[in-house]
């Protein structure tokens, strides 16, 4: 199997501009699913890195990517 590329989505939910900014509804989908998507479809492996449990349990359900990876820090 081919080496496939790795697409980083840092979602930080302290945010000092815009407070948990990935959980913003656009045309009713939080942020973090747009682009969870748009990585899905490309054909790229995922891993959200976060520090918010919310934000990691919409990414976790909100993608069809069954290789989704979660990296969540206190």
């Amino acid at each position: 199997m081919a080496p496939r590329a790795v697409a980083f989505v840092p979602a930080r939910g302290g945010s000092k501009r815009v407070p948990r900014k990935a959980l913003r509804l656009l045309s009713d989908k939080p942020l973090i699913t747009w682009t969870l998507n748009a990585a899905y479809y490309a054909g790229l492996l995922t891993v959200v890195a976060t520090d918010d449990a919310e934000i990691a349990r919409v990414a976790l359900k909100s993608t069809a990517d069954p290789d989704l990876s979660v990296f969540y820090r206190d």
